[in-house]
């Protein structure tokens, strides 16, 4: 695995957040550390000699405000700067490093070099995996073993650390041997190649886990329009049925007014397949479609059938799954209006809430328990069943569907879906689909 090549990887916003959160926590144990050093230092302080005690003051004073600035200035916001997760350890593998130093200076290099503070440069590079990209898990890594070695270079070219190649006699005169800060300097070396290559397994195991989860996403979506395809080719040859039956019924009484159904018929069937591929489409386009279809109920029912349309200004463009208005209305006509004796109307409203877009189709037909008996005895009922299950795929629990008797009687369809706004353009059947709408107000 290349531990670099990653710069092209966008981390997800799932990654970020992660990051984000374990930055805060390593912040917090940054917090604890210092002010247990604090508390440890100023408990040591009278045994201490001055310029020792100078030294911790110089590196935890200035340690301890950065940490508490952090709380102060970011960490009301929602995420923490990004260039945050590259300071603090910066700041942490400094601050150990000067620490060091002030007390070679302020004692001897025999004292800094084996005080258990250099332990907290492991510390450091344990948090890059959780909290940093490769590329900073490799800078702090180099950056420790640099200000490390750095460190030894410049303790022993300033003569103050005395040396002896024999451990043993090193920690009886109190020298430094060369072989333990060599292996120190290994130490760091290993911890900070494991520590890179862990930020880095991390990266590939969420590249791979978003790469998989894209795929699957893309499978449910294709399963989805595959499923909403079929539901909609379901309603177009339900709708063709029906609208050549009546056709063949007028057959025989009035073959002028069948032939006018299947000449609206035609165009309507050609409105629908000029816009089979799309899934939602403007509310202005289903007026259109809507339209048409009345137009052939018109010469079945004649003067017994009035359709009206109450559309609100401003959501003619708003986008409704295609195919929404024709099934419920002609649900409406066929079950409610159909089998009364006398005239009948459906209303259409469509208006804004809010963020949401409501559609109510109302009719004052035969009630909802003749409705119900017609729809079992015919096998019925597609238009309801096939929204239904559209709307649960397109808007999820994002819309509401509701449907059943009204008081004064007939039955009530009422749709809430999230308002979103399409593109108006002219009716595909000639003339404007202002002008076609004048013709759907009175059937």
């Amino acid at each position: 695995m290349q531990l670099f090549a990653t710069s092209a990887f966008a981390p997800p916003q799932s990654l970020r957040l992660r990051r984000d959160r374990a930055e805060r926590i390593l912040n917090g144990l940054r917090a604890a550390v210092v002010f247990l050093l604090t508390a440890s230092a100023l408990m040591y302080a009278p045994h201490l000699s001055q310029a020792l005690n100078t030294a911790n003051v110089l590196v935890l004073g200035p340690t301890l405000l950065w940490t508490v600035a952090q709380y102060v200035i970011w960490y009301r916001r929602t995420e923490l700067p990004d260039w945050l997760s590259a300071v603090n350890p910066i700041v942490d593998v400094t601050a150990v490093t000067a620490i060091i130093g002030g007390y070679a200076v302020a004692h001897s290099g025999v004292l800094a070099l084996r005080s258990p503070i250099f332990l907290m440069y492991f510390v450091v590079l344990a948090g890059r995996p959780v909290a940093s990209s490769v590329r900073k898990a490799a800078f702090i890594s180099a950056l420790a073993f640099v200000e490390y070695a750095g460190l030894l270079i410049w303790l022993w070219a300033t003569n103050r650390i005395p040396l002896v190649v024999n451990p043993i006699a090193a920690v009886e005169l109190a020298r430094v041997t060369p072989l333990d800060e060599a292996a120190k300097l290994i130490l760091l070396a290993v911890f900070g190649i494991v520590s890179t290559y862990a930020t880095s397994w991390v990266e590939h195991l969420v590249r791979e886990a978003s790469k998989e989860s894209a795929e699957r996403q893309r499978v449910v979506t294709r399963l989805v329009q595959s499923e909403l395809d079929t539901l909609k080719l379901q309603l177009n040859p339900h709708f063709l049925f029906n609208a050549l039956n009546g056709a063949m019924a007028l057959i025989a009484t009035d073959p002028p007014a069948a032939e006018r159904m299947v000449s609206e018929l035609s165009d309507f069937l050609r409105l629908v397949l000029s816009q089979s591929s799309e899934q939602e489409v403007p509310l202005e386009r289903e007026l259109g479609l809507l339209d048409r279809y009345v137009a052939i109920q018109r010469v079945r029912f004649q003067d017994r059938l009035t359709v009206s349309c109450n559309i609100e200004d401003g959501v003619r463009a708003a986008l409704v799954p295609s195919l929404l208005l024709q099934p419920l209305v002609e649900n409406a006509i066929r079950h409610g209006i159909s089998p009364r004796a006398g005239a009948g109307y459906v209303q259409v409203t469509a208006r804004r809430l809010g963020d949401k877009l409501s559609i109510t189709i109302v009719d004052d037909g035969v009630g909802v328990r003749a409705r119900r008996s017609r729809e079992r005895s015919r096998g019925t009922g597609l238009g309801l069943t096939n929204t239904t299950t559209r709307l649960i795929h397109l808007y999820g629990d994002s819309h509401e569907f509701e449907s059943g008797p009204r008081e004064e009687g007939g039955y009530e369809v009422r749709i809430t879906i999230p308002f979103k706004l399409g593109r108006l353009s002219p009716a595909r059947n000639g003339g404007p689909v202002e002008a076609n709408l004048a013709a759907v107000v009175q059937s």
